[in-house]
């Protein structure tokens, strides 16, 4: 019991020295080697205390050159932006003057549920109001909201990625009938080609069609 006490008090100073050496970033800003080198050193972490015949020299090793390897990248990040950029990634403008870009959220991964989500974080009830939307290679989305809001009151999202959110559609008392005439009014006739469609309490009309693959 005492060797096990000991390993794990000496194991939780070592990787409480470690994550100082590495810098300090906020988690939501952290690299993907940054990432995937803490992961690595938890389940070291792990084995070392759980392993009694593991000495800890055999974890401290291993531990050490991740460390190392963390230091190099942080140098050459900070002396070679060619670097950063390959390594870290770039950010990549998601929304311009409320109009969203498919084209990079499909390169960056990055889908309608997790804009929607980011923008009501960030107090957006929609899109239009919107000014620029940036994605930071964190993952964090960076928004530049309009001086004055486009939408008004209430914005309920009636299609989003092409497909008729009916939950919505419930709420408003309304049917897909009465959806598809509405975007025939507007010169929309087949809402699949259609990435994000709201409608305000105003009666206020947002369509943006999907961009061409």
């Amino acid at each position: 019991m005492i060797t096990l006490i000991v390993r794990t008090i000496l194991t939780y100073c070592m990787i409480v020295l470690v994550f100082r050496l590495m810098g300090k970033r906020e988690i939501g800003e952290l690299s993907l080697l940054d990432v995937v080198i803490f992961i690595i050193i938890a389940e070291i972490g792990v084995i070392m205390i759980e392993d009694s015949n593991k000495t800890i020299m055999e974890a401290t090793i291993p531990i050490l050159i991740l460390v190392a390897i963390q230091r190099v990248t942080a140098i050459m990040s900070l002396k070679s932006k060619r670097f950063r950029d390959w390594f870290e990634g770039k950010p990549s403008l998601i929304i311009a003057d409320g109009k969203i870009d498919e084209n990079e959220m499909r390169k960056q991964r990055y889908n309608f549920d997790d804009l929607t989500q980011q923008l009501h974080e960030k107090d957006i009830k929609a899109v239009q109001d919107v000014e620029y939307a940036i994605l930071e290679p964190s993952g964090k989305l960076s928004v530049f909201a309009k001086e004055k809001p486009v939408s008004t009151g209430m914005v309920y999202l009636l299609i989003m990625d092409g497909e008729i959110q009916e939950d919505i559609l419930t709420i408003l008392k309304k049917d897909q009938a009465w959806l598809e005439e509405e975007l025939r009014k507007r010169g929309y006739r087949d809402y699949r080609q259609i990435s994000y469609c709201t409608y305000d309490q105003a009666h206020n009309w947002y369509i943006d069609v999907k961009d061409k693959r």
